[in-house]
């Protein structure tokens, strides 16, 4: 037996730690157009800044917002957001991403100074036009719009009805980065969309053109999560891949991201179940060992994951 294949079997063998917690909001985000955060990632660039954005139907648009609910926009800094409280001020309305459209994001991620917005929310399992935008992350306190650098096409090989038969697989709520390359995990439902099912699918984008369509490569399944996958994030030292779940409990499952990539959903390392999460949708790394977490409620929960 290969020291590989030896390895794969003792990660698979080994007991998952497992443990329960009950969460308490550390903020609240106030401002009105942060409705619905659907994805966040912590800035490389700007110190205690976290990109958010809204989920399906909103404007093409961003948010740069801190662990304490604070927004961060042009000519304020660190202060409550609610700037129509402020004499002769409209309401802030974050960072437009020209060239853009939100047909439903649902994650984002981040390399070095570049944003990844992933346009893959795909609840019917009918669209054809599966994308992530690309953008170079602007200064949260400087700007008031971003230019799209590009936009890749992506789509699921296997995918041939649309919708598809048999289970909604080809939904996806969470992306992100290692080595430079991108990954997205699936969040799937029974046949016609009616309730979660708790698997998901590991893919990777091998390809970047602009002018046609890139197929995602399949890498691996992991099933029994207790729940469907919302969000995904890798940790700074590129060590833990960490999915958060939803439906019918919420958890935050940590993988061992190393060797090959194939393998990391076969690496189960702790699961966290959430008590009080509400509807989460959105995870981050603040640190190798510490994730925020975002509900619909507009509530910031502060998680150890070690």
């Amino acid at each position: 037996m290969s020291l590989a294949i030896f390895a794969t079997l003792l990660a698979v063998s080994l007991p998952v730690q497992e443990r329960t917690v009950d969460l308490t909001p550390i903020a609240k985000v106030e401002l009105p157009a942060l409705d619905e955060m659907s994805g966040i990632v912590k800035s490389r660039r700007y110190p205690n800044t976290y990109w958010v954005h809204n989920d399906s139907g909103d404007a093409a648009r961003i948010f740069a917002i801190q662990p304490s609910g604070d927004v961060l926009f042009k000519g304020w800094e660190n202060r409550k957001a609610d700037a129509g409280k402020t004499p002769d001020a409209k309401p802030y309305e974050g960072i437009s991403i020209l060239g853009a459209f939100n047909q439903d994001w649902e994650d984002i991620a981040i390399d070095g100074d570049t944003l990844y917005l992933s346009d893959l929310g795909n609840n019917g399992n009918a669209r054809r036009d599966l994308g992530i935008y690309v953008v170079d992350e602007p200064n949260p306190l400087e700007a008031r719009e971003a230019h799209l650098i590009s936009r890749i096409p992506v789509r699921y090989p296997e995918q041939t009805d649309f919708p598809p038969k048999a289970g909604y697989r080809y939904d996806c709520e969470g992306i992100f980065l290692k080595a430079g390359k991108l990954y997205i995990v699936t969040k799937e439902r029974t046949p016609g969309g009616k309730l979660p099912v708790d698997t998901t699918v590991l893919y990777r984008l091998d390809s970047r053109r602009t002018d046609a369509v890139n197929p995602l490569k399949r890498l691996g399944e992991r099933k029994g999560l207790g729940g469907w996958v919302t969000a995904s994030d890798l940790s700074p030292n590129g060590k833990y891949l960490a999915l958060l779940t939803q439906a019918p409990f919420a958890s935050v499952w940590i993988f061992d991201a190393s060797g090959p990539d194939s393998q990391w959903l076969n690496k189960p390392i702790r699961q966290i179940r959430l008590n009080k999460a509400q509807q989460c949708e959105a995870i981050g790394f603040e640190d190798d060992r510490t994730v925020l977490i975002t509900n619909e409620q507009r509530e910031i929960f502060r998680v150890r994951v070690d």
